[in-house]
């Protein structure tokens, strides 16, 4: 059967192109173009640029360079993401022989035409001194490809003649974009240059034609890998040593084997955990050649900061499908691999470097698939991004020959580069929750959805588990599209249900690795004398509150003694916990059981750093599901109210004279889950408005 072809699609749309504005909006349009297809530019990686006549802030014309600024991404970046810079000020460094980083960096910071741009790219120079309107840096997987093979200036002989200028690698910066503008000048056939190890860069004299001319340069290349390919006709990457498991029993290991990798790479710095098992990363893991092609190197210099310089190869025979062997050669590979990345940072370090986590971002397991970590969830998609480049590259560098990418040193002078490390001080500051998973059951109602907001505010990922998914869901959408998305897990689960339990939190582990905090909350109420209470009732009421809190708590602290991490446990009981409520037995009851289950697992968990603690409420009305039902006519009734005066009596009744809302419960949860409470378990903490009964003592 014929192979589909991997050509790039030319996506421009004259219609969409022409309502630009400006030339920056257009720009910012093929920007999108360029960025939107992966095998085109990397995630964060690549730069566009326009020169300009632009008045400066004395009304004078002047030629200007509009060039992405540091830190963004082609796909998703606006106008305010690029820097405007004087040319004039900038052309006079084309007669000089050298200039430092830091020299190159603090000059241009005086070209900009406006201070609050970003800081302009790494590799702005390249844009100012080539002599065209419009210029594309990208990292296109066939030109990569072509870039990362021996002999590959040879092989682009075969391809573009002597419409090429070939650069050997050296880091970006000031002397790259010097001899670029060189070679350029003195090839005056050029059309476009190769950067070996890195990428590729065109040009054009509109925006329209720079991005023609880089699709059909990268296209050149691809359909020249694709003859090559087909005229090889070997396996790829070796052929295939060793079978997929099956997507079940891949599930299942991920499920048990993930909180040990998030415990392992977790010990310096905490991170989360994703996988990707596409057909594509399967073949990868499950050839013959994927063990050494995997410990030659990156692919591109701009994956170094998200993927480290190669990834954990996981020696595993898949068919054995033995989960305690594969987790004892999962903690052997991440401590060598640690071990391995401290004396490669000894080795090369500078004066000032401070070493990152020497964890691994990429985890290649046969049978299973590619894990990747991250400070976040985003984080570590971006370094599967990344490496799934890194793939199809080596792809085409087996068609072409073999596979070559910058040695130990170069490498270490990317993922250290101080330029390179500003772009991730770009990024959100760490807050008190950053790194961390939170589970809350009842999850959609209002206590559940308002604390699910001050752990996002705080920088949590949440899981927001509730029967009620639909509601659940509708909570999670609103708060991805606010805090941004992957943030928020909607997950179905019915507290009584013990399969439905370790369900919930197998979806839990298998998208974001594992958790570090639980509020149980799930909640219901009923209300009737106690000589009236029904069974049915009564175990409506124990099964829910006592037995599903005790379901939901003993699967979390089974994944937290896992991960070795420690991790903390909210209760959310009730003053019922402690005082006992008129017509309300099984619920006080059940309430007790709770708040006495907190204190027993807080004992327990103790030598784990797993503090278990309670926040008893009192008449949360607001945004509540069961103060919604049958509840509310019960309760008024048992007081001698009319439902629409039980929120003005239950202010009446406490001594600060206040209502209590789902925001003040919030509050209390994720204080005693946050470091401010590090010392605090098996406590209870109030929050009613003062009910001089329910004191606790």
């Amino acid at each position: 059967m014929k192979k589909e072809s991997l050509v790039v699609t030319n996506a421009w749309n004259k219609e969409e192109a022409t309502q630009a504005r400006n030339a920056l909006e257009e720009l910012v349009y093929r920007s999108h173009l360029l960025g939107s297809d992966r095998s085109v530019a990397n995630w964060g990686g690549g730069n566009t640029s326009i020169k300009t006549v632009e008045k400066d802030f004395r009304g004078r014309d002047v030629e200007v360079l509009w060039v992405k600024g540091s830190g963004s991404d082609l796909a998703t970046m606006e106008a305010r993401h690029f820097t405007a810079l004087n040319l004039e000020d900038i052309h006079p460094l084309q007669e000089r022989d050298q200039m430092s980083d830091e020299d190159m960096v603090a000059y241009l910071g005086h070209c900009m035409l406006d201070p609050k741009h970003p800081r302009p790219s790494i590799e702005t120079l390249l844009h100012a001194f080539l002599p065209y309107k419009h210029v594309d840096h990208t990292h296109p997987d066939a030109i990569i490809s072509l870039c990362c093979t021996e002999g590959g200036k040879e092989i682009a002989e075969k391809i573009y003649g002597d419409r090429f200028v070939w650069v050997p690698y050296i880091r970006p910066g000031f002397s790259l974009s010097k001899m670029i503008a060189d070679a350029v000048r003195d090839n005056p056939r050029a059309e476009l240059v190769l950067m070996e190890k890195h990428g590729l860069v065109t040009w054009g004299d509109s925006s329209e034609e720079s991005y023609f001319h880089t699709i059909s340069v990268i296209n050149e290349a691809q359909r020249y890998i694709e003859e090559q390919a087909a005229a090889r006709n070997q396996p790829l990457f070796g052929g295939q040593k060793y079978q997929s498991l099956t997507t079940e029993e891949r599930r299942s290991l991920l499920v048990q084997v993930l909180p040990v990798i998030r415990g392992e790479v977790s010990q310096e710095q905490r991170m989360l955990t994703t996988y990707n098992d596409t057909p594509e990363i399967l073949q990868f893991v499950n050839s013959e050649n994927a063990a050494q092609l995997s410990r030659v190197g990156a692919a591109c210099p701009d994956h170094l900061v998200h993927t480290k310089r190669v990834p954990l190869f996981v020696d595993w025979a898949p068919q054995a499908g033995d989960a305690a062997g594969l987790i004892e050669r999962v903690k052997a590979g991440i401590a060598t691999y640690k071990q391995a990345y401290a004396e490669y940072f000894q080795q090369y370090k500078s004066a000032g470097d401070s070493m990152t986590t020497p964890a691994p971002r990429v985890i290649l397991i046969p049978g299973i698939g590619m894990i990747n970590t991250g400070k976040s969830r985003a984080m570590a998609r971006i370094s599967d991004a990344l490496y799934q480049r890194a793939i199809s590259v080596m792809k085409g560098t087996e068609a072409l020959g073999t596979f070559t990418s910058l040695n130990a040193q170069e490498s270490y002078a990317i993922e250290y580069w101080p330029l390179e490390l500003y772009k991730l001080t770009l990024q959100p500051p760490e807050a008190e929750f950053s790194r961390q998973v939170t589970l809350i059951t009842g999850g959609a109602g209002g206590i559940g959805s308002a604390t699910a907001r001050h752990f996002l505010n705080e920088g949590a990922h949440v899981v927001l588990a509730d029967i009620n998914l639909e509601g659940a869901q509708k909570v999670a959408d609103e708060l991805n599209a606010t805090y941004g998305e992957g943030r928020v897990l909607p997950v179905k689960v019915d507290v009584t249900d013990e399969n439905a339990v370790i369900a919930c939190f197998a979806k839990t582990i298998l998208t974001y690795g594992g958790v570090d905090h639980l509020v149980n909350n799930a909640g219901i109420a009923a209300s009737s004398p106690f000589d009236e209470t029904s069974l049915q009732d009564w175990n409506f009421n124990i099964n829910i509150l006592a037995t599903g809190y005790f379901l939901v708590a003993r699967e979390a602290f089974r994944q937290m003694k896992i991960q070795g991490l420690g991790g903390s446990m909210v209760f959310i009981t009730s003053k019922n916990a402690v005082y006992a409520g008129k017509n309300a037995a099984a619920y006080s009851t059940a309430k007790a059981a709770e708040a006495h289950l907190a204190r027993c697992i807080a004992v327990e968990g103790g030598e784990f750093g797993i503090r278990v603690n309670s926040v008893l409420p009192d008449a949360v009305l607001q945004g509540s599901a069961i103060w919604n039902s049958r509840w509310r006519n019960e309760r008024a009734q048992a007081y001698g109210v009319e439902p629409d005066q039980l929120e003005e009596y239950y202010r009446k009744r406490t001594t600060l004279l206040v209502n209590v809302f789902p925001d003040d419960i919030a509050h209390a949860i994720t204080f005693l889950a946050s470091s401010k409470s590090a010392k605090t378990t098996g406590c209870m903490i109030t929050v009613d408005g003062g009910v001089p009964a329910a004191f606790t003592r």
